[in-house]
């Protein structure tokens, strides 16, 4: 009997089990074959032309919108039904972001449609399908993101986790597109710096694919050509969150969730007014900055200096008021005693999992100048602010995840209304509560109707008894007593208070520092390519594959602290 109870509960999660391991092993293998095919678009390979690449995204959106549109047709189909919700996944500020990123890319599309058009003559119709489809895929996707990112799906689960899977790697593979095309722009761009700037000694060979006819209208095709790369950062953080919030809801399918009403956190800007200011002190000069730094790298070797050097003193700066600020934070936390939430959150998880992975990508880069500086023979007067800069760099994501991650997995504190207003609880010789009125009555000696008040239940209320003197003596001690803890008990919660106010303002700064330091990689601004250090003891070639390898990571690390730190000043 014990066999027969046990075996069914067993042998029913097999199914699903494997359900998931196809799903996966389906996922990766799609991604891989993308991932070869753009590989050898991007190296020239024989037989192999961007129109097959993007042949092959077309298919996989239409096979995406295909399962979407099944999905919403069968969740109108039943709403009546009561789901089971993922209170943590999708959040309203998520959803917004990724709107807002997806509004961009469907201006990048619009941008290569028209691209197309005036290039019509020499470009393959894949060119033009391509920005079409993915206009319909973005429209379609955030729409069914608003509406089912919560949802834990408990029918059709072995379907809807191949669907899942297949539209989490279809962004995945948007996205590399994405980096790759933004990254050979850069590069290009880096190469016509050393042109200019004289650099003999490095084999240069640009890497063209631009079309082989002429534009039938030359100022469109240069706005479209140039507006094209200035959008492609939020093309690829829009594909990017995309794919999160997709894993997401494939890791909930068939998930068991405790039914509680989850707390909202709003975001308020009251009480982080000190690191709203800073931050966006940081935020506007490191605009200024990244603005001098595109007008003045490569126009001459003094200026590119100058340039370089100005953005390292900025970056200094700006992470170690960062590393102050986190440590800070961290020693609060220490000071607290506070448990952790540790309840199966797949969306926590993964943003654990996605700050330390990506990290990563910055903590090689500075590693890499770190060795090029030992290494080198001679150094200029302006590579030596690359060391601090490195090392902070280090330091910096290592204090930041770790604040975040305890940020996240810390249980939320529960304010209780009845603070706002202290009340003295005694108890009489019955041992019975009686709420009496708030300590500023009982210091002023009176009530709201004008008399003393009634401390006691019973014989005594009142001063009836004049003999009782020393029982009434004792009582009005213990009446001190009481409310002596209660002023206690305010002032340990106008400290807690006061944490908590620095804890928002820090995440407040934290959060638009890490926005001013995903805008200068984003937009071109790339010292690790004109830095000139690395190139000469890594070789150049090497060091540019190390560099278009890590900083799409680095780029979508700020992006990413950004977001969590959003979540932690809402919950703090």
């Amino acid at each position: 009997m014990e066999k027969a109870g046990g075996y069914p509960s067993v042998g029913g999660s097999y199914p699903q089990k494997n359900a998931e391991i196809l799903s996966s092993q389906y996922g990766i293998n799609l991604f891989l074959a993308g991932l070869l095919l753009t590989f050898a678009w991007a190296v020239h390979a024989v037989g192999i032309s961007k129109s097959h690449l993007l042949s092959y995204l077309i298919t996989l959106m239409l096979i995406q919108l295909l399962w979407m549109l099944w999905y919403l047709c069968r969740s109108c189909t039943q709403r009546r039904l009561i789901r089971d919700k993922d209170t943590h996944a999708g959040a309203c500020w998520l959803k917004c972001g990724i709107t807002l990123f997806a509004v961009i890319t469907l201006i990048l599309d619009s941008f290569k449609i028209g691209y197309y058009i005036d290039f019509s003559n020499c470009l393959s119709p894949a060119e033009g399908i391509f920005p079409v489809t993915h206009a319909v895929h973005t429209i379609l996707q955030v729409y069914f993101l608003w509406c089912h990112a919560k949802d834990i799906i408990q029918s059709f689960k072995t379907l809807e986790r191949f669907g899942v899977i297949h539209s989490v790697f279809t962004n995945l593979l948007l996205w590399t597109n994405g980096v790759l095309t933004e990254s050979k722009h850069q590069l290009n761009e880096h190469k016509e710096r050393l042109i200019t700037l004289g650099f003999g000694n490095i084999t240069i060979v640009l890497d063209d694919h631009a079309p082989q006819c002429n534009c039938t209208t030359t100022t469109l095709c240069s706005i479209f050509s140039q507006g094209i790369y200035y959008l492609y950062p939020f093309n690829i953080e829009y594909h990017i969150l995309a794919s999160t919030m997709l894993y997401v809801l494939w890791k909930n399918i068939g998930r068991e969730v405790e039914h509680h009403q989850q707390h909202k956190t709003p975001f308020k800007f009251h009480g982080i007014t000190v690191g709203m200011i800073f931050g966006l002190i940081v935020l506007t000069s490191t605009i200024a900055i990244v603005v001098v730094y595109l007008i003045q790298i490569g126009r001459s070797k003094i200026k590119s200096e100058l340039a370089l050097t100005m953005f390292y003193s900025h970056a200094i700066f700006v992470l170690a008021l960062m590393c102050a600020a986190g440590i800070v934070a961290l020693l609060i936390y220490r000071l607290e005693d506070r448990s952790l939430d540790n309840s199966k959150n797949p969306a926590r998880k993964l943003d654990a999992e996605l700050l330390v992975g990506t990290a990563a990508g910055s903590w090689l880069l500075s590693w890499g100048s770190i060795l090029a500086i030992i290494c080198a023979q001679a150094h200029p007067k302006y590579t030596w602010y690359n060391l601090p800069y490195s090392v902070l760099v280090i330091i910096e994501k290592y204090i930041q995840n770790l604040f975040i991650i305890e940020s996240i997995h810390r249980e939320q504190e529960k304010v209780n209304d009845d603070i706002k207003t202290l009340r003295i609880v005694t108890i009489s010789r019955g041992s019975t509560l009686s709420l009496t009125p708030s300590y500023k009555e009982v210091y002023n000696g009176r009530a709201d109707n004008g008399e003393v008040p009634c401390l006691f239940k019973g014989s005594t209320c009142g001063r009836e008894n004049d003999g009782d003197a020393k029982e009434e003596l004792s009582q009005d001690k213990s009446s001190v007593m009481h409310s002596a803890s209660d002023f206690s008990f305010y002032n340990r919660n106008s400290v807690t208070n006061n944490k908590r106010r620095i804890l928002k303002n820090i995440a407040a700064f934290l959060f638009l520092c890490n926005l001013s330091l995903w805008i200068p990689p984003a937009f071109g601004c790339r010292p690790e390519y004109d830095n000139g250090l690395e190139e000469i003891v890594f070789g150049f070639e090497p060091w540019i594959i190390v560099v278009n390898l890590a900083m799409p990571f680095s780029i979508f690390y700020r992006m990413h602290s950004a977001a969590s730190l959003f979540e932690v000043n809402c919950k703090t």
